[in-house]
């Protein structure tokens, strides 16, 4: 019997000719499942009008807290704030934080990261086109440091590209484009 890879799978999910929600949701559930993350979730971002909200969550128990939130504008105090943010506006490469509590405010705010979201470790894992924000992939851990290896950095690389189209088509179908 043939193993599907991960990647294939969640290629599949975003590409079954559902309704975007469905098939964002369910790649949300392949990448946190995959990863052995507490949390994943995605970030969504009209980057014509500077709006974006977390639209999508996968959580691995109802314990752990549920970020989601209304469409806000995104480019006056959050870039200030949240140097993870300001990095995915400017088209940075995607950030993998083992310990928020170690990284530097070069990297993250820590009291920003504590009070909004209540995580340890994270990734930032920019979805980007022709220089423009359109979402953000987020798997994280509660708790402890994780250490996010060379695989798992690899997954999400292609993770990302894989996502912008079904974001795209989504922000097409609730009319924010």
């Amino acid at each position: 019997m043939t193993t599907v890879s991960p990647i294939t799978e969640l290629a599949a999910a975003l590409a079954a000719g559902n309704p975007p929600a469905e098939c964002l949701q369910r790649a949300l559930t392949l990448v946190g499942s995959h990863l052995r993350a507490d949390r994943c979730f995605l970030y969504v971002r009209n980057p014509a009008r500077g709006r974006g909200r977390i639209a999508f969550v996968w959580r691995l128990d109802e314990a752990v807290p549920d970020p989601r939130h209304d469409w806000q504008d995104d480019t006056g105090d959050l870039p200030r704030e949240d140097p993870l943010f300001r990095a995915a506006l400017a088209g940075r490469p995607s950030v993998y934080v083992d310990d928020v509590t170690a990284a530097g405010p070069d990297v993250l705010n820590q009291e920003f990261e504590r009070r909004t979201f209540g995580h340890r470790a994270l990734v930032h894992a920019h979805i980007t086109s022709q220089g423009q924000l359109w979402g953000i992939l987020q798997p994280c851990a509660f708790g402890h440091p994780r250490h996010w290896t060379a695989a798992e950095r690899d997954y999400l690389d292609a993770a990302v590209g894989l996502f912008l189209p079904v974001i795209q088509e989504y922000m097409r179908e609730i009319g924010t484009l």
